[in-house]
């Protein structure tokens, strides 16, 4: 058999034995059968809330091992096709032979990276803070900017966002924003995001056109869904109400609808102006402060904990994870796995995919993870 086909095969059966054995073929298994029969049970739906996030889990396994069985079986076919084209000496059906094993490989290689996303939060939703760094209407519109790279980013992946709280600049741009994006590992996916990124342009707010670096953090923590229980003392939390920013006009909000909540024991800080009113924004904000108490929990069990919590701290030099150059020269460059691209203009458009996948596949290589724990 050609060696193209033997070195395309043993990296897909490399890649379905680590599939498996992440997996945990056995125990996810019994698992499902276990999921399957609950759901057959007549009071399953007496809980709305809880047979949604069983539900979401029974589909999450499903689709992993028919993945994994699909494989498999594409492969078998696939080797057998190839071995009998080769025998009868029929080169169009070798050659379309080894066109399957490729596309199969890199089937293979991206479930290899999405079974990465099995940490007890990655499949869930995901609020994204993102926060400019000094510089003024620099940073702040450069802050702006990531917040349309990333919306556009799940939009193109089917996941919806909303706009939870955001503060608009003096000049241009936002010194502010928290985004919830909703769909399935929408954590998973944005949490190698989290850290500094750094923006070097022309400025279009420099009447002179020198060239500026501008700095802006992002940061994701999952929603907390009913599988996990964060535990708040109401004297630890300081409630401050606000009037929520508008367009001006007959949209300004004359009541003080807009709720701040301040964790004392943390110093974390949520606010959400959403809606008109008080009391869901003060649900949501309840919901935002417990995921963002989750996340600490998250990132203390991990061992860089420190490194990545200073990295958010100070958004400036030295602390990037990502540098964007559109002069004098086009670039995007990940600091972490140096992957980089001279399409900027598509990566601020939102394909961001290579960068992700790149991520995932260093933690793969033997980096740690909060997730993985």
């Amino acid at each position: 058999m050609r060696a193209d086909f033997i070195n395309s095969s043993e990296d897909i059966k490399r890649s379905v034995g680590l599939l498996r054995r992440r997996l945990d073929w056995d125990t996810a298994q019994k698992r499902l059968d276990e999921l399957n029969a609950r759901a057959e049970a007549p009071e399953f739906w007496n809980d709305p809330q809880k047979a949604q996030s069983l539900m979401r889990e029974r589909n999450r396994l499903d689709a992993a091992m028919t993945a994994i069985h699909e494989i498999e079986q594409e492969l078998a076919d696939t080797l057998e096709l190839a071995e009998m084209a080769e025998a009868d000496g029929d080169e169009d059906l070798t050659d379309e032979a080894a066109g399957v094993l490729k596309r199969l490989r890199d089937r293979a290689a991206r479930a290899e990276l999405e079974a990465l996303l099995s940490g007890e939060a990655d499949g869930n939703d995901s609020y994204l803070e993102i926060h400019p760094g000094a510089g003024g209407t620099e940073s702040q519109d450069w802050a702006s900017m990531l917040a349309r790279m990333y919306s556009r980013w799940a939009n193109a992946h089917g996941y919806k966002v909303e706009v939870i709280e955001e503060q608009p600049g003096e000049e241009a741009g936002i010194k502010s924003v928290t985004l919830l994006v909703k769909g399935e590992n929408a954590y998973g996916w944005l949490k190698t995001e989290a850290g500094v990124h750094r923006l070097v342009r022309i400025s279009p707010y420099d009447s002179a056109a020198r060239r500026h670096t501008s700095f802006a953090s992002v940061w994701p923590y999952p929603l907390v869904d009913d599988r996990i229980e964060v535990e708040i003392l109401d004297k630890d939390v300081r409630t401050d109400t606000f009037r929520a920013s508008g367009s001006g006009g007959q949209h300004v909000n004359k009541t003080d609808s807009a709720v701040r909540l301040t964790h004392e024991p943390t110093g974390i800080v949520v606010a959400c102006q959403a809606d008109r009113s008080q009391h869901k924004n003060r649900a949501t904000a309840w919901n935002m402060l417990r995921a963002r108490l989750y996340e600490l929990e998250l990132r203390k069990r991990e061992e860089a904990s420190q490194a990545e919590a200073d990295s958010k701290t100070d958004i400036g030099w030295g602390h990037q994870i990502r540098s964007y150059v559109l002069q004098p020269y086009q670039m995007v460059k990940d600091l972490r796995t140096n992957v980089e691209t001279s399409d900027t203009q598509g990566v601020l458009d939102g394909d961001l995919d290579a960068f992700m996948a790149a991520s995932l596949a260093a933690r793969l290589d033997g980096g740690s993870d909060i997730s993985d724990d």
